[in-house]
């Protein structure tokens, strides 16, 4: 048998499962996919230096004066030669704090100082010219459309334009008494004084940017920095056009709301504004404030994630192919609404987070950024030329994140939405695409490290999501943002200050596909324990993830949710409560539970679920299309199946509802304990600990276990927390809510390989198939009646003090507990004979300790 322990810090010898991931070739959306795992010994990746950093870039910075607006400085790093200020923020490009907590990235040493070279000399460019990151990514009060003394002040970054003029509604789209000027940046300008005290251009108006080619062919694009764009709903495949919005005090919203505290770990649930309807439409954003928000909360996520924000001409896109980059979607609302939306959910306690595409823009061309690009070079547009700026899986244009002006428009447009909108943070889509010039494409990451850190590495976006993830924590130190990257690019998730890249939390993206290969490729009984154990452990030290056991991803047409792969065609006649529920619905409904539960518990440090996903929403997503003869049939959210009583849904709602409230309970998640005592592949069973409460997974299809050994932390007594099984959760109601579960101490104190799956305690259960138990220790404090509000069904439950449980974790093994960890598989073997001398436990801060320099390994595979 094997003991999984979760090393918190300075790591434990053993046997570590080999990583080696795969990603499939050929996908427009590359997925990692797990091999089988064995204890085959240490493999943290490859030692070997493959590469030479090559040279710095030259500069071509102008540098005898502060620059007075917008520069086209493009392709801007530094001179080899070049002598910079004394770094601040304690951002040292000569000690790269990550390889303190990995030192297996030493052979990358020169790649870290080069990177952060790069983005310490463009950080100090941009203060050098611009004024401090912050300043510069205000772009929004300088360029698009903005008030000035009197004035409309429009500019534009246009440098292969030869003539431009602005043109709308005010001017009867005649611009020949509204040309603009050109600076020597390439950027057009143009002010507009009021006339009678009233701007020329009416708020709610249309306008467009008309510019001429070399070849002498005028065209008329979206200002690139419109804040609202509209297309004619009564025409079909209308374009787009620009709308200058500046609405009177009036009409204008104003928050009314703070933010809420920054959640310990985030629940959160992704939803899409336009298809939350029950109805076959697009559904508004005031709609969704107001029906869909309280669903969110009443189940308890304390996070939302709104898809398809930033403008995008194409809805079957999922908002991915983005043409305008600071406007609100207009097919749910204009920008007041959104605000509207937002203030609502800060009033719930709910934070916002909205979907960031800056991996690529759609490749429309008179209505997106893209019209902008006429054939110039890299430098004056904001794209990349030729094959490196044009993704060929996506059909997308790729940003060219050396340019001066890109950094300036991505960084701004990260503000505008923190702040415009009061948005609390993002989810940054397709990095794996930013992360190397093949994009991802046809690679399969093996976990090698020369994958990460060679030649194929695009260090320019690197700089620019280091630069990014600065300036978000700077302007909201509350900020949370998540990454979107299949590759599991080491130092991702840590601060820039160490050499990583900046994010709080990357998204696990390997466990829905672990789910999925499960479900349709092995019978019940084959399924490993330790496999899919491993799957959801199996991360980087310190590097916190977003669990999730399905996204929109797993929704959309052409494939399937989990409810949908386990119950199909049932789904439409098997789900009334009025009849007995066939095998088929009962192993779907009890197999939903434990998967998400699983995955929750043990998969990160956070939680993802995608809208309608809680209650096993039937059917898939499919956008209305020509091939669905313009449908919106399976572009909604069918709520009533969740509210019906008579139907089943209801129990898979209900018990999302209570995971949730375990989480806001006793915040396991948050919890750096961390320790899987047994996968039983015999028996099906899995048990571990996490923070305060101790969890029994059975996945057998038939056997229920009576008596059935629990190895525990602490002593004490242990009650039902969640059962999966209850009666309200759609179960069968086995085991009992009301019996006490008496530890026994097992072996010798201080003597490890005389205790019960290495835990100094135990306690007997009774675990029927295909269930899930959560139990928690009880506080001997609490009165009888308080401590009889343990069900998770009902509305309170005991609160635990998790810090001051961590204090008094004595498990008897050399493991340094921290707020933030991972799960490591050890063989009993390897650690007997590895602890036989060290019995004694420390506990640490997130700190890291000095000594962990000299450690062997402490790192492990990523999803």
């Amino acid at each position: 048998m094997e003991i999984n322990f979760n090393v918190l810090s300075k790591p434990i010898r053993g046997s570590f499962p080999s990583f080696s991931p795969k990603v499939s070739s050929g996908a427009s959306r590359n997925k990692i996919c797990f091999p089988s795992q064995h204890s085959t010994g240490l493999k943290f990746g490859s030692q070997e230096r493959s590469w030479d950093i090559s040279s710095t870039p030259k500069s071509r910075v102008r540098k005898d004066e502060r620059m007075k607006h917008s520069s086209a400085i493009s392709a801007v790093l530094t001179d080899d030669n070049s002598t910079m200020a004394p770094l601040e923020e304690d951002v040292k490009t000569e000690n790269i704090g990550l390889l303190n907590l990995d030192p297996t990235l030493e052979p990358y040493l020169d790649h870290f100082r080069h990177r952060m070279k790069r983005y310490v000399d463009q950080k100090m460019l941009i203060e050098k010219y611009e004024g401090p990151l912050e300043e510069f990514a205000q772009g929004y009060l300088k360029f698009g459309f903005n008030r000035e003394d009197g004035c409309i002040v429009y500019r534009e970054w246009a440098p292969a334009a030869q003539e431009a003029e602005v043109i709308g509604d005010f001017n009867g789209w005649n611009g020949s008494n509204h040309m603009m000027e050109k600076d020597q940046f390439g950027v057009w300008s143009i002010r507009i004084p009021d006339v009678d005290s009233k701007p020329v251009i009416p708020h709610n108006s249309r306008v467009k940017f008309r510019f001429k080619h070399g070849n002498g062919v005028w065209v008329d694009r979206i200002p690139a920095w419109i804040k609202y764009a509209t297309a004619d709903a009564t025409k079909f495949a209308a374009p787009y056009d620009g709308v200058y919005w500046d609405p009177p005090p009036s009409e204008r919203y104003h928050f009314k709301y703070p933010r809420p505290p920054k959640p310990r770990a985030p629940r959160i649930y992704e939803a899409h504004v336009g298809m939350s309807s029950s109805e076959p439409r697009v559904n508004s954003y005031r709609e969704f404030a107001d029906d869909v928000l309280p669903r969110i909360k009443a189940n308890n996520y304390n996070t939302v994630q709104l898809m398809a924000i930033m403008e995008h001409s194409y809805y079957g896109s999922f908002g991915y192919h983005v043409t305008n980059f600071f406007a609100v979607s207009n097919r749910y609302g204009n920008p007041e609404d959104l605000k509207y939306l937002i203030d609502k959910a800060h009033s719930l306690g709910l934070q916002v987070l909205v979907d960031v595409v800056h991996s690529h823009a759609s490749n429309n061309v008179t209505d997106g950024l893209n019209g902008f690009d006429i054939g110039q070079g890299s430098q004056e547009s904001y794209f990349h030329a030729g094959e490196r700026g044009y993704h060929k899986l996506w059909d997308s244009r790729l940003f060219n994140y050396a340019n001066w002006e890109v950094l300036r428009f991505l960084l701004s447009n990260l503000r505008w939405w923190l702040e415009e909108y009061n948005f609390d943070g993002f989810r940054f889509d397709g990095i794996t695409s930013m992360l190397y010039v093949h994009h991802g494409i046809n690679m399969g990451f093996t976990g090698n490290y020369n994958e990460y850190f060679s030649e194929a590495t695009d260090v320019d976006a690197v700089v620019y999501l280091m630069l990014a993830n600065n300036l978000i924590h700077k302007i909201f130190p509350d900020a949370t943002v998540i990454a979107e990257d299949v590759s599991g690019m080491p130092g991702l998730s840590r601060p820039v200050s160490e050499g990583g890249i900046g994010f709080d939390y990357r998204l696990a993206m390997a466990i829905p596909d672990k789910w999925i290969d499960y479900l349709k490729n092995k019978n019940d009984e084959d399924w490993s324990m330790k496999e899919v154990t491993s799957s959801l452990t199996n991360r980087r030290y310190t590097e916190k993830c977003i669990a999730y056991a399905e996204s929109h991803d797993q929704s959309i047409v052409g494939d399937k949710t989990i409810a949908f792969l386990l119950m199909d065609k049932e789904m439409y006649s098997g789900m009334s409560c009025l009849t007995d529920a066939s095998p088929v619905v009962d192993r779907g409904i009890a197999l939903h539970k434990m998967i998400h539960f699983f995955t929750m518990a043990l998969g990160g440090e956070g939680y993802l679920n995608f809208m309608g996903n809680e209650f096993g929403h039937p059917e898939w997503i499919d956008f209305p299309r020509e091939g669905n003869n313009w449908s919106y049939d399976k572009c909604r959210r069918q709520w009533n199946l969740a509210d019906s009583e008579h139907l089943r849904y209801k129990f898979m709602n209900a018990f999302d509802r209570a995971m949730n409230s375990l989480d806001e309970k006793f915040s396991f998640l948050a919890s750096g304990k961390q320790i899987v005592s047994s996968m039983d592949d015999d028996n099906k069973v899995v048990v571990f600990e996490r923070g305060d409460l101790v969890f029994v997974f059975n996945f057998h299809p038939n056997n229920t276990y009576e008596g059935y050994k629990v190895g525990c932390d602490l002593p004490g007594k242990y009650r039902v927390a969640l059962d999966s099984d209850a009666w309200e959760f759609g179960g069968h109601g086995r085991a009992g809510h009301d019996v006490d579960h008496f530890t026994s101490p097992e072996g010798i104190p201080g003597v490890p390989e005389t205790n019960f799956n290495g835990r100094p305690n135990s306690f007997k259960v009774l675990s029927p198939a295909r269930t899930c138990v959560a139990y928690y220790r009880v506080d001997e404090r609490m009165s009888e009646a308080e401590d009889y509000q343990t069900d998770i069904c009902s509305e309170l439950l005991p609160t635990a003090n998790i810090e001051e449980s961590d204090e008094k974790l004595d498990d008897s093994l050399s493991t340094n507990i921290s707020n933030i960890g991972q799960t490591v598989v050890v063989s009993v073997e390897e650690r007997d004979k590895e602890l036989k001398d060290s019995p004694s436990v420390s506990i640490i801060s997130d700190a890291v300790p000095a000594e962990w320099a000299d450690s062997d390994a402490n790192v492990w595979g990523e999803d």
